[in-house]
């Protein structure tokens, strides 16, 4: 069912208040493409549209319970917990960047020299090779993460494994790779 089929969602919001887990799975089901659009317009960002969305239905389960419908549809309650929880999302990146930036700002060498920043074509080929002898596993998470930006989640869903799984495979292969530079300086 679409948010444009027929549906009481009086009765599914009264019914999911009361606990009714197939009650909110039809509304989920019913406006979980609206609120992504809305968030990814928000956004700007697939991924974050991804977990804003679903922040966004845990926000809903919480507070249903308190709920008194005004009208005959739910999205536009939603669509306002999507914008809170996109907003949140927002001042947390843009606190997070200026606290990246102002550690940048503290660690950057007066000089730098650029014969060391160049990887020489030996170190590539021992990288490459290091990437070439991981797991199946440890080589996709490394593709999607290191080299294509994958956040870690939008990587988990892809490969239909945990947050925690990227999270600590990628730790560990960077870790790796970090040996295998520093060995060749």
């Amino acid at each position: 069912m679409g948010p444009t089929d027929t549906r009481d969602d009086a009765a599914l919001v009264a019914a999911a208040s009361g606990g009714s887990e197939r009650a909110f799975g039809e509304l989920f089901r019913a406006y979980a493409k609206p609120v992504f659009w809305i968030a990814h317009g928000l956004l700007g960002d697939a991924a974050d549209a991804e977990d804003v969305t679903q922040e966004t239905f845990v926000v809903a389960w919480r507070k249903l319970p308190g709920l008194e419908l005004a009208g005959g549809s739910i999205l536009p309650w939603l669509a306002t917990i999507c914008r809170f929880q996109s907003a949140n999302r927002i001042r947390v990146q843009q606190r997070d960047r200026r606290h990246r930036t102002a550690l940048i700002d503290e660690t950057l060498p007066s000089t730098v020299d650029v014969e060391q920043q160049v990887i020489t074509a030996g170190l590539a080929a021992r990288i490459a090779d290091e990437v070439a002898g991981l797991s199946d596993l440890d080589r996709e998470v490394f593709r999607l993460c290191a080299a294509e930006g994958y956040a870690y989640q939008a990587a988990a869903d892809e490969l239909g494994v945990t947050h925690g799984v990227v999270r600590n495979r990628l730790s560990r292969i960077r870790t790796r790779l970090r040996t295998v530079v520093k060995e060749s300086t």
